[in-house]
């Protein structure tokens, strides 16, 4: 049996039952997976749990539409597929496709094959140096210029590690924002990501270890309130054992309607109705979310909709986002994340940060 062989005959052993669920994950890896994946032999159970996720969505990227569905169902990559029985995610998509069961098993064998070459030729997932073992998030947004804080431990799983490259619950969309590092290193500039989203480049004050913490803590002041978006999702690269989320709304307001949003997709914070669940607000106008086990490229946090969190005005409009830009403008897209890209407003084309301290 040649490698190609091998590695379809380890993805069809690894889809059954929960698939990448599954307790004692490392246990059901074969050696052309772990080649696939990048594991290496002391990387812990969550590392492995985060490679193989992160590697196979990556790859079932290239597929079409109709074999990365399939392959999403197939290894419960999704939070609507989380199915305990490999025959229920075949029927979920043999509903979403309208099709037969047998039909669905031959998308899915189809995929695993393609996946299958696809190893042979696209690179190989890079071996995770770190990851995240707290992340703290606390947004304030009933002060006249809102704020976010976000405290990190991170471990190294093999070092040294002379720096890492994290990625902010903030969306670039919100605006003007003054990011201040508050301890645990040098903050070297920042790089775009996908989906809004930023990443930034920490330089730690001396080199981790393998097994060796360390702690560092970032805060973001708005200038303009308005150019607050209505939701706060973490969607990290590197594994996350804890994400524990606060939000305050403003107490003389009434409460939004907030969705929580756990092992979605990133296009679920345009769309949460379809992918989250109702959250209520307490009476002090706040929300408490605590996460366990992040799976890397997964969202996971808090959107809400109804009045705008920091100004007060309409947020929708019968299903429709207002995007502000940092002039005050608003502009009125589709919900959907490839509008933003050619409709949305100047805040997503033209992000301006203010940097506290070192930057190149």
């Amino acid at each position: 049996m040649n490698t190609h062989e091998e590695l379809v005959r380890e993805l069809k052993s690894l889809r059954k039952g929960r698939a990448v669920l599954a307790g004692r994950l490392g246990d059901r890896i074969g050696p052309h997976l772990r080649t696939m994946c990048g594991i290496a032999d002391d990387d812990k159970p969550v590392t492995v749990r985060g490679k193989v996720v992160a590697r196979l969505i990556e790859l079932a990227e290239q597929l079409p539409d109709d074999l990365r569905l399939a392959t999403t169902a197939a290894f419960a990559l999704g939070n609507e597929v989380r199915l305990p029985l490999l025959q229920d995610r075949v029927q979920w998509v043999a509903a979403r496709m309208d099709r037969d069961a047998r039909t669905v098993r031959r998308r899915m064998d189809d995929a695993i094959d393609h996946i299958a070459e696809l190893v042979a030729t696209a690179p190989r997932a890079l071996s995770g140096d770190w990851h995240t073992e707290r992340l703290s998030v606390a947004a304030t947004l009933d002060q006249p210029r809102p704020e976010l804080l976000e405290q990190y431990r991170v471990v190294a799983d093999r070092g040294p590690v002379h720096e890492l490259v994290f990625t902010s619950p903030l969306a670039v969309g919100r605006g003007c924002v003054a990011v201040d590092l508050l301890y645990g290193g040098t903050l070297h500039g920042h790089h775009p990501a996908d989906h809004d989203r930023h990443s930034f480049t920490l330089v730690l004050p001396e080199p981790l270890s393998r097994g060796e913490s360390h702690d560092f803590a970032v805060r973001f002041r708005l200038r303009d309130p308005r150019a607050m978006r209505s939701y706060l999702v973490q969607a990290s690269d590197h594994p996350c054992e804890r994400f524990d989320l606060r939000v305050r709304f403003p107490a003389d307001q009434d409460p939004p309607g907030v969705w929580t949003l756990r092992d979605a997709p990133e296009t679920a914070t345009f769309r949460p109705v379809h992918h989250g669940q109702q959250h209520a607000v307490n009476r002090s106008g706040e929300i408490h979310l605590r996460y366990r086990q992040l799976i890397p490229g997964l969202v996971y946090g808090a959107t809400w909709r109804g009045e705008d969190a920091v100004t007060g005005q309409p947020a929708t409009q019968e299903g429709h986002d207002v995007v502000v830009d940092l002039h005050g403008r608003r502009t009125v897209t589709d919900g959907d994340p490839g509008d933003r890209n050619g409709r949305a407003s100047a805040a997503h084309r033209h992000p301006t940060w203010t940097w506290r301290g070192t930057a190149r």
